[in-house]
């Protein structure tokens, strides 16, 4: 992350699969930012890691006949937004890089930090 600019907007996303209808608010936001030209870095630490193991994002759904939690998650990545992982919460989880849905950047809070304080804005959701 310390090679690129530092982001407009960081959203630090602590809300995992027990509150699935708080989640898509943050992605909107994100993917709004992202359409207008800002550079977003969505960062998943704690129970909102457990978003990026196979299948969960897939079978939440914050309201019944609506869109899955990773349709929302789609729709930022498709405007840009950069999604990373926290390392040490794939333990904390019980995860390992394996059971992610795809591939990601994964930093440690102490390696993520510098640059996640850089940004314009932080957000914690």
């Amino acid at each position: 992350m310390n090679a690129q600019k530092a982001p407009d907007l960081v959203i630090i996303l602590i809300t995992g699969p027990e509150n699935p209808k708080r989640l898509p608010s943050a992605f909107f936001l994100a993917a709004t930012a992202a359409a207008n030209e800002q550079d977003v870095l969505l960062y998943f630490t704690g129970p909102a890691t457990e978003l990026l193991r196979k299948g969960t994002a897939e079978s939440l759904f914050p309201m019944t006949g609506g869109k899955s939690v990773a349709e929302f998650m789609k729709l930022a990545e498709d405007n840009g937004v950069r999604i990373i992982g926290c390392a040490q919460s794939l333990d904390l989880n019980g995860m390992t890089a394996a059971d992610l849905r795809k591939p990601i950047p994964l930093l440690t809070p102490s390696a993520a930090l510098p640059s996640l304080v850089q940004a314009g804005r932080v957000l914690t959701w």
